[in-house]
């Protein structure tokens, strides 16, 4: 699924500024400035947050000053050069945010918003807000194996994975699911019958995970050997 797609189902013209302002942050479709300025005529303080932003494009920019009625300058803020703002201190800035929100606007945030914030939400302390990045249409498959290879993520993470056929059809998500320790056995011994015998040969001698998994593997290894 592409990044680029927009937030749909979020109604920005009720959604907090706080919301808004982390999902402009995290923006990387110029389309997403635009809805906000279109739901949000009657807003001032969105208005502004738009108005404001180092990364508003330019014709929303005007389009937001006429509405506030503001002279439109001469010398459009997007037409000087703005500084870079590392990744780092991107996504710093966002967790500060996101972290002054409630649980509500940040399961609203886990299920909508784009890749820096599903990064940061996966790790959320409320059940309820880390489930909902999983259930983010943006997700992308090389997210969720790197989720389902987090030895620090929840099993109940693992579990919602391991139950989307989708995900299962991918080999990199099945590897991770079974070589992850934090994996509960149950799924990961139903899934070894899908590795190749390379990887079978890679998870017998992997200690980190539990004994039924590895002797799983070592029986079908077994069983795949010439006679």
């Amino acid at each position: 699924m592409e990044e680029s797609k927009i937030l749909i189902g979020i109604d920005f013209s009720v959604a907090s500024k706080d919301v808004i302002e982390i999902l402009i942050d995290d923006a990387l479709d110029p389309s997403l400035f635009q809805e906000i300025a279109r739901t949000n005529t009657n807003r001032p303080e969105i208005l502004q947050l738009l108005h404001s932003h180092p990364d508003t494009p330019e014709d929303v920019r005007n389009s937001v000053s006429a509405l506030l009625h503001l002279p439109t300058p001469s010398c459009s803020p997007t037409a000087v050069a703005k500084p870079e703002r590392s990744k780092e201190i991107r996504t710093q800035n966002i967790l500060q945010k996101i972290q002054t929100l409630s649980v509500s606007e940040r399961l609203q945030l886990a299920m909508k918003g784009g890749r820096e914030i599903r990064g940061i939400l996966i790790k959320d302390t409320n059940k309820e807000v880390m489930l909902g990045v999983l259930d983010n249409q943006k997700i992308t498959d090389t997210e969720v194996e790197m989720i389902a290879r987090s030895r620090s993520i929840s099993d109940e993470a693992l579990r919602r994975i391991a139950k989307n056929r989708e995900w299962l059809k991918k080999y990199a998500v099945v590897f991770a699911l079974v070589t992850n320790p934090k994996t509960p056995p149950g799924i990961s011994i139903g899934l070894v019958g899908n590795l190749k015998t390379k990887d079978l040969v890679i998870l017998e001698k992997n200690k980190n995970v539990p004994d039924a998994v590895r002797s799983a593997g070592k029986r079908l290894l077994a069983a795949r050997k010439p006679k």
